[in-house]
């Protein structure tokens, strides 16, 4: 099959720009090193859209949520990230969590299978000098063909560290200590572990994170910046001895059988496949030694004989300096033939990730067909997640962003605080409903 565009990267977004290209008729050639010999450092397998950190797409309520509007206008355009997701759900309360590696499977399944795509298992070392290709190669891109956008950006690509956090086996948690509740009782009501700590032993715990014996970083990734988003726990807890308590180990909400109180922190865990036998430890990304994180996190009440399936780790992602170097649909400026989507552009998250490939896919679409596809509007957060990366934020300082309602224009006049993110919400709905109705 003589493909009319070339993708390179099988992650979230290459895997979606795939298949809306193929669902619109488009004949497309996949690149994915992962099953040529070749691996990055995070990822574990040679599955296409491998979740390589969490497995939660987070918050899946549309009314009151940027990332839960987000989700609803991919399902309306037919992502095939949120329809795989969707079938690979595990309860996770409000939010949308997925059996890590049947999602994957499901991907790689129905994109192997669809007349319109062939995917190679090659590594790709530069830039395709012609034809429509669309980089989606993420933030571990291979070092030839980082080089070969370095040239073609004529500036470095920036750079941020990425954590991990570890996982634990079902059946090594002991539920006479923990507990299943979920915070305020939200979704089922049982869908986290939950581990309670009193204040000396929370203090305990933020002084071993803090004394705890970390990796080196290289000399390369030295004066590389964390994302906020996906701070290392350590790093939190020098921050002062009460940042995790009022952040991934807050105890609000949350009421301990035994007490009937609030525990003074908490560590929570969440399902992470669909057997409900491997559960992750929320927020708990870190660059502690191996060895460290087993001999602290086992002084977590609940987890004193816990077995790991996984424990944390730290990578460094790299992205370009979108908002200078790409057009209002995703292509280069320097050379238009080559589009840029997922994580390489600066967005941070899996379904920003998997957003951006969507409309990279659909903007090469019309570019074949010989139409003009108009970028949704800002009042969605397709269009919000879009306009931040190619032109609204500020080149010099710009960094990973997950879709908040802050990229999105303000809502006119004086409204309830209560109000104003269900007036997002339905103005987003209005507005892309008037987009796709031409």
């Amino acid at each position: 099959m003589t493909h009319q565009v070339h993708i390179i990267g099988g992650g979230l977004a290459g895997s979606e720009a795939a298949w809306q290209l193929a669902e619109a008729g488009v004949r497309v050639k996949l690149s994915e090193m992962r099953g040529s010999g070749d691996m990055t450092p995070a990822h574990h397998t040679d599955g296409l859209a491998e979740l390589v950190c969490s497995n939660s797409f987070r918050s899946d309520d549309a009314e009151n949520n940027a990332v839960g509007l987000l989700h609803a206008e991919m399902r309306g355009l037919r992502s095939i990230i949120m329809s795989e997701g969707d079938r690979h759900k595990v309860p996770a309360g409000s939010a949308l969590a997925v059996d890590r590696d049947g999602f994957s499977e499901g991907v790689t399944a129905r994109l192997a299978v669809h007349p319109n795509i062939t995917i190679v298992r090659e590594r790709v070392d530069a830039l395709p000098d012609q034809g429509l290709a669309i980089v989606a190669t993420g933030p571990l891109t291979a070092p030839g063909l980082a080089a070969s956008i370095g040239a073609a950006t004529g500036s470095d690509a920036l750079a941020f560290f990425d954590a991990i956090a570890p996982i634990v086996h079902r059946d090594s948690i002991d539920m006479e200590t923990a507990w299943f509740q979920s915070r305020w009782n939200k979704g089922e009501g049982h869908d986290y572990i939950n581990c309670p700590m009193d204040k000396d032993q929370y203090h305990a715990f933020v002084q071993g994170l803090i004394d705890g014996e970390k990796g080196e970083f290289r000399e390369w990734e030295k004066d590389t910046p964390y994302f906020e988003g996906c701070m290392p726990i350590e790093v939190m807890a020098e921050r002062g001895p009460e940042t995790l308590r009022f952040g991934p180990m807050k105890g609000v909400g949350l009421d301990d059988p035994k007490t009937g109180r609030w525990p003074y922190a908490v560590v929570q865990l969440r399902q992470d496949n669909a057997s409900a036998t491997l559960w992750n430890i929320v927020g708990f990304q870190t660059k502690l030694k191996h060895a460290e994180q087993v001999r602290l996190f086992r002084t977590i009440p609940g987890l004193e004989n816990a077995e790991f399936a996984r424990l944390g780790g730290l990578h460094r992602n790299t992205f370009i300096r979108s908002p200078e170097l790409l057009d209002s649909t995703l292509r280069l400026k320097s050379r238009p033939n080559i589009r840029f989507a997922g994580q390489i552009t600066g967005c941070e998250g899996y379904v920003e990730s998997a957003a951006i490939g969507l409309l990279a896919g659909r903007f090469a679409a019309a570019e074949l067909r010989g139409d003009v596809m108009t970028p949704p509007p800002v009042e969605t957060a397709l269009g919000a997640l879009l306009h931040h990366i190619t032109g609204a934020a500020e080149a010099a300082t710009y960094q990973p962003m997950n879709v908040n309602f802050g990229l999105m224009p303000p809502i006119p006049g004086r409204t309830k605080k209560a109000d104003r993110k269900k007036m997002y919400t339905d103005r987003a709905r209005a507005a892309l409903a008037a987009w796709i109705a031409p």
